[in-house]
């Protein structure tokens, strides 16, 4: 077993060599707009997942998906010569939802600004059901001698 800094090293050094290679040495015309953002190691250092972001719809993220899958082993051939440990990791792709929930939480914020909105609306042409103060004195009432 490594310790925990060696393992995140490592996912640091396969996430710049992926992304270098794959935008310097691969060709292939499924791979969309490319953004590797982030890579982990497991203790081991027998496995690595790399994280991707691809900018498109669907059909574009499936042909990248394909296409990553198709160039695995030369990335992996890649990753061993350029990292230098005794067993190259294996390579698993997987697309980052980081995107998708940063959207998410975007259109959650856009409709909670609209509801403050509409009850900011609603509270500055609203009054008050009684008197504005029913515990305000009236001045006859502060007039009078105690006693």
């Amino acid at each position: 077993m490594s310790d925990r800094a060696r393992a995140r090293k490592l996912a640091d050094r396969v996430r710049v060599v992926v992304a270098e290679t794959l935008e310097h040495r691969v060709k292939d015309p499924r791979l969309g707009f490319l953004t590797i953002t982030d890579a982990r190691v497991t203790g081991d250092l027998r496995e690595a997942t790399v994280f991707y972001t691809v900018y498109g719809d669907d059909a574009a993220r499936a042909a990248t998906a394909a296409a990553l899958d198709s160039v695995k082993g030369m990335l992996r051939t890649e990753v061993g010569r350029q990292t230098g440990v005794r067993y190259t990791p294996s390579l698993a792709f997987v697309a980052d939802a980081v995107p998708d929930n940063a959207q998410h939480l975007d259109e959650l914020l856009r409709e909670a600004r609209e509801r403050d909105a509409a009850v900011a609306a609603s509270a500055a042409s609203a009054a008050y059901a009684g008197d504005p103060d029913p515990y305000r004195l009236e001045p006859d009432d502060e007039a009078e001698p105690a006693g």
